[in-house]
């Protein structure tokens, strides 16, 4: 008979998904479902997508992860993923972009996060199906006392991913089927085989995410546009990350700090350069220069430390600045 083999959220723990997807026995007939958020937190979501993309008889379900791609919402988790799959990652989300936020067969309904009852799945709220942060500000002015699954009342089971559950799946009245036991946090990854309904788990092999924070903690911030932070920015981005336990996060930290402070200490050089170029520039010759605003201040006797530092308001413009003037300033190293 061929099944429907439900995956609870993968977060890129390939080694994992094949150890589940052994264990279930699957074969090749056998429908494929994931819940959603095969990426984001852990070892390998280039691996853990490539799968699901290439197996015939596969279906993803839009998770909030893949949604944050899609849409360009980045926090850590999506800049480490971004650089885990490298020059794929574009391809990647435009995959995602196809994503349905739904599944439905004869036996069963698969959705990433919620949905409400007596409300047929393509009538549904795209942001309750996969939990969105709206859709989750909605969940909770409407079940204020409880969860939504506490509401659901319609026959058909449905299967859902999400909020991590603890080791064990969430299995209510053999209609409610929470598949989401923190595989990316060391505990399990749980599948659902439908119509018999059993339930498979294997144990995580580490907590990844913890590993991956502090694996990938200065590869992020390399890829930071410390260039065009404004200076309280990237006072404000320093700060924030100064605590890693990195080591080399924090030397690197470290000396994006000194390289801010070398490039700010360098307006008094830059006002005199300006002076300097204005007063040996003819008018024309003015217009036509590169730093031409910052010539006929200085030649009006309105350039001063203070205005300069408020119009060099970012690394680059400072940068460029000094450059027009041919002035070495100390660059970022990578």
């Amino acid at each position: 008979m061929r099944r429907t083999v439900i995956i609870g959220d993968i977060h890129g723990c390939f080694d994992e998904l094949l150890e589940l997807l052994e264990k279930v026995d699957l074969r090749p007939e056998d429908l494929l479902v994931s819940v959603g958020d095969l990426v984001d937190r852990g070892p390998a979501p280039g691996e853990v997508v490539g799968l699901f993309r290439e197996r015939p008889n596969s279906v993803v379900v839009m998770g909030n992860h893949e949604r944050k791609h899609v849409r360009g919402i980045f926090s850590y988790a999506q800049e480490i993923t971004r650089l885990q799959l490298g020059d794929h990652y574009a391809e990647t989300v435009d995959w995602m972009r196809t994503l349905p936020y739904y599944f439905e067969n004869d036996h069963v309904r698969v959705v990433h996060a919620a949905m409400l009852s007596g409300i047929p799945p393509a009538d549904q709220k795209e942001e309750i199906l996969c939990g969105s942060t709206s859709g989750e500000r909605e969940l909770t002015a409407l079940f204020p006392d409880g969860y939504w699954h506490d509401h659901y009342t319609d026959a058909k089971p449905v299967v859902f991913g999400h909020h991590v559950t603890g080791r064990e799946p969430m299995i209510r009245d053999g209609r409610i089927f929470g598949l989401d036991t923190g595989a990316c946090h060391g505990w399990n990854l749980t599948a659902l085989c439908v119509p018999g309904f059993t339930v498979h788990s294997v144990e995580a092999h580490a907590d990844h995410w913890s590993i991956a924070k502090r694996q990938w903690q200065l590869p992020v911030l390399k890829t930071k546009p410390w260039r065009d932070f404004t200076w309280p920015e990237l006072a404000e981005v320093i700060a924030r990350f100064s605590s890693a336990p990195d080591a080399a996060a924090c030397s690197w930290l470290e000396t994006v700090e000194k390289w801010a402070a070398d490039l700010r200490s360098s307006f008094p050089a830059l006002v005199a350069a300006a002076h300097r170029v204005a007063d040996g520039l003819t008018t024309d010759e003015l217009r036509q220069h590169p730093a031409a605003r910052f010539l006929f201040q200085a030649r009006n006797g309105r350039l001063d430390q203070t205005s300069l530092a408020r119009q060099c308001s970012t690394p680059r413009r400072t940068i460029d600045l000094a450059a027009a003037f041919g002035l070495v300033v100390r660059e970022l190293p990578d």
